[in-house]
């Protein structure tokens, strides 16, 4: 069992989180792309938007594909089994096929209808019966048995984590590390973008601690609940129980053990099926969802026609098919491997990229908190009565913060590059589809980039009734700073407040430069 949580466990989902935390922090904290190529960026900068982003986007489509299509083969066979089980179907390739089809017209189906209506309800739905399924083995097994052995093979799991990572059998020569350790790690390698993406997507306001707790602990908790539990019945079962059905089961055919498993439990007909629909539901969500996926990292809007992501579902499935009929599991064991390959290499630039940015990051925070500035001077003086109900005024209209962009922060970018440019440097403001940008070019250094961009946020919960009955939207002029959001509104600063902010921002910055070259 310690093994099957080593395959299962914290290093399929350390995989997932150093994809998934890339994406949200490139994406959330820099405004990039939600798509790999991001976490390139502190490596090859504006690169990333040219054949090289492309490159690295498409060997994570590529792996998307091939891990998703082994996933399906995989699936299939095991959907074949209860269906041989429970009707007496045959297990053939051609059945095989044929529910590849089926599976794949499912999913088509949830893709064209969308994310909400699609793919949640039925992982939605999926989440439910897995639960269900695990309730009615542990209720109906021996239960005292399966909480003391799911415990103690967790704890064996983690005391031997580091010593089974870095086994590889040198000592006893045999195919297992590649036929399945290997195999296991590429294949969470090859699901790496597609997880990763959908993680990083529910992961918006979460911290760095949090992200890695929540993915690395709650997942593989779940894990070894659900594997301890089914894993350790098996195990009753074969042991005190005398079934050597079972061991014949999986010597023979693997994919039947489970079913062969359910015979030996009260109501087996009605859980086989519940196990049957529950594997086929489990493959559904995989193939929709990776079409979605795969869809975004291959477009260039947000909103992309429906055919083109049936297009990837499809492609799935003849895939599938062509590695089933090429050679069952070999082929499928190959290329999963094989897919993985070179986006592994493309991972340990991610990692490489994301220590490089987080560090910068880490120093900016302490050039922020030690940096002396100069003391602002003073103007446009308000009274105490102002100052509050500047504070206190929401503005609850798009177009009013778009306005004060394009004409008080326009004027103050204006007045700034000039005269920056009277003493030789290079600087430039960008329009952006929701704000201004300010840069200045300090070439072989980090630049420096002041961005007031339109963002819509959530009305505080102590406005009064009046107002919170009629504003349904409130929009904020935030700034942004090369390392992200500075959750702070300058909405209606006078020219003069966002100059002395400007400055105090590349006061810092200079500062933040003088610390890395040191």
């Amino acid at each position: 069992m310690r093994v099957t949580f080593f395959h299962w466990g914290l290093h399929a989902w350390a995989i997932y989180a150093v994809v998934g935390l890339s994406l949200a922090y490139f994406a959330y904290r820099h405004q990039l792309p939600l798509k790999v190529r991001s976490a390139l960026y502190p490596l090859i900068g504006k690169r990333i938007y040219g054949p090289i982003g492309d490159g690295v986007d498409t060997f994570a489509t590529i792996g998307t594909i091939f891990g998703v299509a082994t996933s399906l083969g995989f699936g299939v066979t095991q959907i074949n089994s209860g269906l041989n089980y429970l009707f007496g179907w045959e297990q053939s390739i051609l059945t095989q096929i044929i529910l590849i089809v089926v599976v794949s017209s499912i999913a088509s189906l949830s893709v064209f209808l969308g994310l909400d209506k699609g793919v949640k309800r039925l992982s939605e739905l999926n989440l439910i019966l897995a639960l269900l399924l695990l309730a009615f083995i542990f209720l109906t097994g021996a239960s005292i048995y399966l909480l003391q052995t799911t415990i103690q093979t967790a704890g064996q799991y983690v005391s031997n984590l580091f010593s089974m990572t870095f086994n590889l059998y040198a000592y006893q020569p045999n195919g297992w590390i590649g036929g399945w350790t290997i195999m296991y790690w590429a294949w969470w390698i090859s699901w790496s973008p597609f997880v990763g993406m959908f993680i990083a997507r529910v992961s918006r306001g979460r911290t760095v601690r949090e992200f890695i707790a929540g993915v690395l602990l709650i997942p593989t908790g779940f894990t070894i609940i659900w594997m301890g539990f089914i894993g350790n019945a098996a195990l009753y079962n074969v042991m005190f129980e005398g079934n050597n059905s079972l061991l014949e089961a999986v010597k023979t055919d693997s994919s039947v053990a489970l079913f062969e498993f359910l015979t030996q439990l009260p109501w087996s007909g009605v859980s086989s099926i519940l196990a049957t629909v529950l594997v086929m539901l489990f493959f559904v969500t995989s193939a929709d969802s990776g079409a979605l996926v795969t869809d975004y990292l291959t477009s260039k809007t947000d909103q992309s026609p429906a055919w083109q992501r049936l297009f990837w579902t499809v492609l799935m499935a003849l895939l599938a098919i062509i590695l089933l009929m090429a050679g069952g599991l070999g082929a499928l064991q190959s290329a999963t491997i094989m897919s993985a390959l070179p986006f592994t290499f493309i991972m340990l630039l991610i990692c490489w990229g994301l220590l490089k940015a987080l560090r910068l990051d880490s120093l900016k925070m302490q050039a922020i908190q030690e940096a002396r500035i100069t003391p602002r001077a003073i103007h446009n003086p308000r009274s105490w009565q102002q100052r509050l109900g500047l504070i206190m005024h929401y503005p609850h209209s798009r177009d009013e913060v778009e306005h004060y962009i394009k004409s008080t922060v326009a004027q103050a970018f204006q007045h700034i590059q000039h005269e920056f440019k009277r003493r030789n440097l290079e600087v430039s403001i960008e329009t952006l589809e929701d704000g201004l940008l300010l840069r200045v070019d300090h070439r072989n250094e980090i630049n420096f980039i002041y961005k007031v961009v339109s963002r819509e946020t959530t009305p505080p919960s102590f406005m009064t009734e009046a107002q919170s009955a009629t504003d349904h939207e409130y929009y904020q002029a935030e700034v942004f700073l090369r390392e992200g959001g500075q959750n702070y509104d300058v909405m209606e600063w006078t020219q003069e407040d966002l100059l002395q902010d400007i400055l105090d921002q590349y006061e810092r910055h200079l500062y933040f430069l003088n610390v890395i070259r040191s």
